[in-house]
């Protein structure tokens, strides 16, 4: 039995293990940070609603915008890929912002980027104009980076007992507005009549004001700024400001941030590359779209519903094992969609397990990935990590569409399953050296 897989506390206690920079602070300290650690994720899961309101329209209405504004039924696509870019371009200067001067102002700013992006988009879809669409798109994928950040953000002064649960609680509130998003569509086509422009843009204008609420209530109530704190409380050698040279490093020499980066990165690839085609496959098999969008509803609540749940399980049961937990989910996930791929009942039951397991490997991993490094590296690794699971996600869904096209959808789920099964190996393999 190798020494170094079980030696790890995270494998064999309910009690992790205290990360490179978590001190034991006095009983006043102790208070203080508690009383700041409330309000942090408390603001953070209200701005994650408000923010959720661009974010949850522009994922109902891309495919729809896109058709519509270019003609091409081909790039339809194309604005939702957009936004994930656009993501994956803020995460990096957003962790940099919050490197130097903290989560309020780096949180902040990217709301207001995606608050400039949905009014661009509002006007793009009044105009008719394509290439604004684009534009408009890429930069509400900044609101998604900061949605991203937000989970970390609710670790700086958790302790590392309750780390899990206070960055699934801001997971948890992003289906508020994933939910929220498309219910106020409604809403958004009677705004649009009052104001005299095309009814699809009234929903972006809601998204407009609700992300711009969310910069407002981060920069007014996040004070002291949660990872200020941090680094007042860290060990004086931990505090500095580390290159994006030095964070790919610390993510290459330390197993538990390396371990932490795979397992995020490929849950969210595979989870998109099945998400994004089977709607499309089942809908070729005859689904309506009522059916269709019931079955992404599921989805949706598989990856947000239960976060604290996994939270919970990445407190107790620890790290590592949630991980793996999340990745037989996937694996489950994609077995399901190949055995059953001509049932709508059986791939609606593998969008669920999918987003079940995307939810037990983010939650965890993300949590093994703030323990892993001390309070100065943590925003530009914790940058890396999400910009490289936006780039997943955009290279996943992208490649999607040309595995199905040149093999079928149960040759997508296979493949799939396989990286599911390759992260785990690697998980296993890399901790027990």
């Amino acid at each position: 039995m190798p020494g170094g897989l079980w030696r790890n506390t995270d494998w064999v206690s309910n009690r992790p293990s205290p990360g490179p920079s978590d001190t034991v602070l006095s009983t006043s300290d102790d208070g203080f940070r508690r009383r700041v650690q409330r309000r942090t994720v408390a603001l953070l899961c209200f701005a994650q609603v408000l923010g959720g309101l661009a974010m949850g329209s522009s994922l109902a209405l891309g495919a729809i915008l896109g058709e519509q504004l270019s003609g091409a039924e081909s790039l339809a696509g194309l604005p939702t890929t957009v936004l994930t870019l656009g993501a994956a371009a803020a995460g990096l200067p957003l962790a940099a912002l919050a490197q130097r001067s903290g989560r309020r102002p780096a949180l902040a700013t990217g709301f207001l980027i995606a608050t400039a992006g949905a009014a661009v988009v509002a006007s793009a879809v009044d105009l008719g104009w394509f290439p604004l669409l684009l534009l408009g798109m890429a930069g509400i994928g900044s609101g998604t980076a900061v949605s991203l950040q937000s989970r970390f953000a609710a670790t700086d002064l958790a302790t590392p007992r309750t780390r899990g649960r206070d960055l699934s609680l801001v997971v948890w509130t992003t289906m508020v507005g994933a939910v929220a998003g498309p219910a106020v569509l409604p809403l958004g086509a009677d705004l649009a009549s009052l104001l005299h422009v095309d009814e699809l843009a009234g929903p972006f204008i809601i998204g407009a004001a609700g992300t711009a609420a969310a910069a407002a209530v981060l920069w007014i109530g996040l004070r002291p700024d949660p990872l200020h704190v941090a680094a007042d409380r860290a060990p004086a050698a931990a505090v500095s400001k580390p290159s994006l040279a030095q964070g790919f490093e610390t993510i290459r020499r330390h197993a538990g941030a390396r371990n932490a980066v795979v397992s995020v990165v490929s849950a969210h690839a595979v989870m998109v590359a099945v998400m994004a085609l089977t709607p499309v496959h089942m809908s070729h098999g005859g689904a309506s779209l009522t059916v269709v969008g019931l079955s992404i509803s599921a989805h949706v609540a598989g990856m947000y519903a239960l976060a604290p749940v996994m939270g919970i399980l990445t407190d107790r049961l620890g790290r590592v094992p949630t991980v793996l937990i999340g990745q037989a989910l996937l694996l489950a996930g994609c077995v399901t969609g190949f055995a059953l791929n001509e049932s709508q009942a059986g791939l609606v039951v593998a969008l669920v397990l999918l987003g079940l397991g995307w939810s037990a490997a983010t939650v965890a991993g993300s949590t093994m990935l703030t323990d892993s490094v001390d309070v100065a590296m943590r925003p530009r690794v914790q940058g890396i990590s999400d910009t490289s699971m936006s780039l997943a996600g955009a290279i996943a869904g992208a490649t999607a569409g040309v595995v199905v096209g040149l093999f079928g959808y149960p040759v997508l789920v296979l493949a799939a399953g396989a990286v599911s099964v390759a992260a785990a190996a690697y998980l296993v393999v890399d901790r027990a050296r």
